[in-house]
């Protein structure tokens, strides 16, 4: 047991414990792997082994400005080696679980059945790398409040590794030998494995709207499925729905392409549920292709308005997000790669 766990436990509100090499666990994770270049982290960069999870520090990554996925990914390299199998020692806190090392009562707080595979604990990696990312979040909001020097994301950091209450103590990052090392380790490793396209900055309607959108990265296309309130199965009609003659849509729960964008944007701005009512509903907004901003609806269609068959949002650099197809999962790709580049109609700011 390292001397961090013992001074996050006394911290009494840490819930979560670095064990490095005192880990005890066995498997292999089976989740398959993500591509290299997920926006916002470099899968080739980081360990073979947390290359399977790049989608879900993705996804966790995109739940605030400031906490990033290569930020995750590298605190996940640094909690547990990326395993989603870790236990740490039997303590009277309790014992530390899983790919982020939550204790089962922080875990409470904040993990959910994110993947929607019937259950959730800490030692599932999917649900626990989303909710490290809801907790850095959290702490990373208090620590912008506070004045304290060192950066916000430092300060989270440091409050997951110590206990925020030593953060507070110390009026900073506290000076114990494991919590400064464990800081610059993961802030080195989340440089490196920073990806081309950077995670969306910003406040305001378009970029939060994205960030909304960006936690449903690897999330199915699904025809006819999505509402305002989250993903959902869909439907089959004579040509859409279907993946190998099957009916995807029915089985499956996810979006298309115009409920993630409305979606995002809800209820800010309660757009309609189809694409060209969408286009019809911002049209008087129009922006040239030149003058993208984070949050921009962008259209591709067959013949003009009345054909307009796809939408997606800017996400920036040139990316776009969106739900493409069945047997497509929501991406960030280029703009240039979406859709038929002739079919390319106009985009406008909701």
């Amino acid at each position: 047991m390292s001397g961090k766990t013992i001074a996050g436990a006394l911290a009494g509100t840490v819930g979560v414990l670095v064990l490095g090499s005192a880990v005890m666990a066995s498997g292999t994770p089976t989740t398959p792997q993500m591509a290299a270049g997920t926006a916002g982290l470099n899968a080739s960069a980081m360990p073979k082994s947390g290359q399977i999870y790049a989608k879900w520090y993705q996804r966790a990554g995109s739940l605030c400005p400031g906490i990033t996925p290569a930020l995750l990914a590298a605190q996940g390299k640094q909690e547990s080696a990326f395993n989603p199998n870790a236990k740490g020692p039997a303590t009277q806190y309790g014992q530390a679980l899983g790919i982020a090392q939550f204790l089962p009562s922080t875990y409470s707080s904040y993990g959910e059945d994110s993947d929607q595979d019937g259950h959730t604990g800490p030692m599932d990696p999917e649900d626990a790398i989303m909710a490290q990312g809801k907790y850095m979040c959290s702490l990373y909001s208090r620590a912008k409040k506070t004045g304290y020097s060192g950066d916000p994301a430092s300060l989270a950091l440091a409050g997951y590794n110590a206990g925020w209450n030593r953060v507070v103590q110390y009026a900073g990052i506290p000076p114990y030998k494991e919590t400064t090392n464990y800081v610059a380790v993961i802030l080195a490793d989340a440089k490196r494995w920073a990806g081309s396209a950077a995670a969306v900055s910003g406040s305001g309607a378009g970029p939060d709207a994205v960030r909304r959108a960006a936690q449903y990265l690897g999330r199915p296309y699904v025809w006819g499925g999505g509402t305002p309130e989250g993903p959902s199965k869909g439907f089959c009609d004579e040509r859409n729905g279907y993946l190998n003659g099957v009916c995807f849509a029915a089985t499956h729960s996810g979006f298309d392409c115009s409920s993630l964008t409305q979606n995002a944007y809800w209820p800010s701005v309660k757009l309609p549920r189809v694409a060209s009512d969408q286009y019809n509903a911002t049209a008087g907004k129009t922006v040239s292709r030149g003058d993208l901003k984070v949050g921009d609806l962008l259209f591709w269609s067959h013949g003009g308005a009345g054909g307009i068959y796809h939408v997606a949002m800017y996400y920036g650099n040139g990316n776009i997000i969106q739900a493409p197809r069945t047997g497509k999962n929501v991406e960030v790709t280029p703009i240039s790669k979406a859709m038929p580049e002739g079919d390319y109609y106009g985009a406008t700011r909701p």
